[in-house]
């Protein structure tokens, strides 16, 4: 009877989870807007494109000579809540530090983000083991990861369509040891941070009104990596109850 409602539970407690993060993140957004801080800074009507870059540049400025730990501690956090869009951080990095040291300080706060993500995973990965899949389905990736592991997170990383932070918390699931992870991240993504740093660092300044579809894509971004979590966990959480339930149907022998 236990074990009957143990899925019920967890779904209950993922919702009310996810429910909570999104409070936290809603309630976060509306105390910057009111008190008249980045978010209210960056949605003003009354402020032109160039002001609102020189604004998000100075937000990070007024860390002083923390600037940049600052900015890779804000990447890092954006790395391990993965529904978190990075494109908002790694372009106006450019802006901000200029073109080589904008990528270099994205790059790192990726590099250490996959690490703690992959960490992260590992460490919760037998309070997690009813919502993972079968062991003998990943059996075949893990030994892939095993032999090529290294190569196959380049290739994902490089890969704009497949670079997501969700890679670093799947690596979590296999035997890959976490400076595989960083160095594959490293290679992957150093291209796209640099390219990203030094275009922005041109463009922006030249055209700040970029800042404007760089917000639209960042929340279209948002919305669906939340929508696929969503969906994810849903059915994640729902197929062990549908398991249990076809197995009490099945008749005795």
């Amino acid at each position: 009877m236990q074990s009957e409602h143990r899925p019920s539970t967890l779904a209950k407690a993922t919702n009310l989870v996810l429910f909570a993060c999104v409070l936290l993140a809603v309630a976060a957004v509306l105390w910057s807007y009111t008190t008249g801080g980045l978010v209210a800074v960056l949605f003003s009507r009354s402020l032109s494109a160039a002001s609102k870059v020189q604004h998000l540049r100075d937000f990070f400025l007024s860390f002083g000579t923390a600037a940049p730990a600052a900015y890779v501690l804000m990447t890092v956090v954006e790395v391990v809540i993965a529904p978190l869009p990075g494109l908002l951080l790694y372009a106006p990095g450019g802006v901000i530090f200029g073109g080589f040291w904008g990528g270099f300080l994205s790059l790192t706060g990726n590099i250490l983000g996959a690490a703690i993500a992959c960490h992260l995973m590992r460490s919760v990965r037998s309070s997690l083991a009813t919502l993972l899949p079968p062991k003998q389905s990943l059996q075949p990736f893990q030994e892939r990861m095993a032999r090529h592991g290294l190569w196959v997170v380049f290739l994902l990383r490089i890969n704009p369509l497949t670079s997501s932070d969700l890679v670093s918390y799947a690596t979590g699931l296999t035997p890959l040891p976490i400076w595989k992870l960083c160095i594959g991240t490293a290679l992957g993504l150093a291209p796209l941070c640099w390219l990203q740093a030094y275009a922005a660092d041109g463009l922006m300044q030249t055209y700040p009104q970029l800042l404007y579809p760089l917000l639209i894509l960042c929340a279209i971004y948002m919305v669906l990596a939340l929508a696929i979590l969503w969906r994810t966990l849903r059915t994640t959480v729902s197929s062990p109850a549908t398991a249990a339930a076809t197995q009490q149907k099945r008749p005795p022998r």
